[in-house]
């Protein structure tokens, strides 16, 4: 046995090194001094985070919660959503509607029992807030089956700019029966009109017993989904097994390949399959090998950063910084670590006053404010 496991392990390692080669553009320490301001603390896992207005922030906590932040000061907000809190699995992300102020609606993602199966699967809702409390709450996506598997929820939502909503699940541990199937949930990035219906222009309406609001499939767990400031188009990072972290451009339809083709490996060091290309499924626009199993991910278009502008800023858990990454022709060109050794970061955002904000696991939220000279 020990031959055919040194084989194995082997092969995996000379995958592994192929693939950093391959995909190599060099991590440099943070250039340019950055000064790290909290703006609150006492949220254990801050997972996604948001803006009703220009001074008032609204923060999920995996373990159910929902706070308001206002001059440094945090409100719970009381809601009756059922969270299955378990690993992965919590209250997740949170999007303000693009017309909040005409509307009131936000938009949540969490880890929800709703069915008859045992466990959990990922679950959209709306809803709005009056006297500190969830009103009006309103179901309008919840993936199936639910499972006792405790991670790969996804979940991020995004508006773009004609205010169609998408949102992540993961493959909720089972990549052999959901990515590549569309008429499973689970692996996908789903696209909604603001009330939960159908866009007619999805690309599997008309597909028999498919899953109507899949966008696109072939994802493994996205965590990180932004709207690129110029070209509109929504880019999705997801966490690959060892190796493999991807960043990704999604199109209407098109299948990003997992698990059939991966740049990463088993946790074991076994080989999941020998493809990383394949007719038929997209390319990622870059992989990171090793993974730093990116969470959280934002286009900055704000002039207090000109050096970053129209560019990525992606939170590492794994090696708990923020990564820059310079992108020229949809290629990353450059990359630079910011705020090293802040902890696991869980998301990043742009706030309204054009300042980064950082959301970091067991710690809270940090402001990025460039060094004056």
């Amino acid at each position: 046995m020990k031959p055919i496991f040194s084989l194995v392990f082997l092969v995996a390692l000379f995958a592994c090194k192929a693939q950093k080669k391959e995909q190599d553009v060099p991590l440099t320490p943070d250039q340019k001094k950055h000064v790290l301001t909290p703006i609150v603390t006492g949220i254990e896992v801050p997972w996604g985070m948001d803006w009703l207005d220009d001074k008032t922030m609204i923060v999920t906590e995996r373990s159910g919660g929902i706070f308001l932040v206002k001059d440094g000061v945090k409100t719970e907000v009381s809601h009756p959503i059922k969270v299955y809190a378990r690993n992965q699995g919590g209250m997740l992300d949170v999007k303000v509607h693009p017309k909040y102020a005409e509307n009131g609606w936000i938009y949540f993602t969490f880890s929800s029992t709703k069915g008859d199966d045992q466990g959990a699967n990922t679950e959209l809702i709306r809803a709005k807030i009056n006297n500190n409390q969830l009103v009006e709450i309103q179901s309008l996506y919840k993936a199936t089956p639910n499972t006792s598997r405790s991670h790969h929820f996804g979940s991020r939502i995004v508006f773009d700019a004609k205010g169609d909503l998408y949102f992540t699940v993961g493959d909720r541990g089972n990549h052999d029966e959901n990515p590549q199937f569309i008429s499973r949930d689970g692996g996908k990035v789903y696209r909604l009109k603001e009330d939960g219906s159908i866009p007619t222009d999805n690309p599997f309406v008309h597909v028999e017993n498919s899953k109507p609001a899949v966008y696109s499939y072939g994802h493994r767990n996205p965590q990180g989904m932004t709207v690129h400031p110029v070209t509109g188009e929504i880019w999705v990072h997801e966490h690959g097994p060892r190796g493999g972290d991807e960043i990704n451009v999604i199109k209407k339809g098109a299948n990003y390949g997992w698990p059939v083709i991966t740049y990463g490996i088993n946790y074991n060091g076994t080989i999941i399959t020998n493809e990383t290309k394949k007719d038929g499924m997209e390319q990622p626009l870059y992989y990171w090998v090793p993974s730093i199993a990116p969470s959280g991910m934002t286009f900055v278009t704000s002039n207090n950063y000109p050096e970053w502008k129209n560019h990525l800023l992606v939170g590492s858990l794994v090696f708990q910084y923020v990564e820059f990454l310079k992108i020229e022709n949809n290629q990353v060109v450059y990359r630079e670590k910011i705020a090293e050794n802040i902890g696991r970061v869980r998301d990043v955002r742009q706030g309204p006053d054009g300042f980064i904000y950082v959301a970091v696991e067991g710690k809270g939220i940090f402001k990025i404010e460039p060094t004056k000279n």
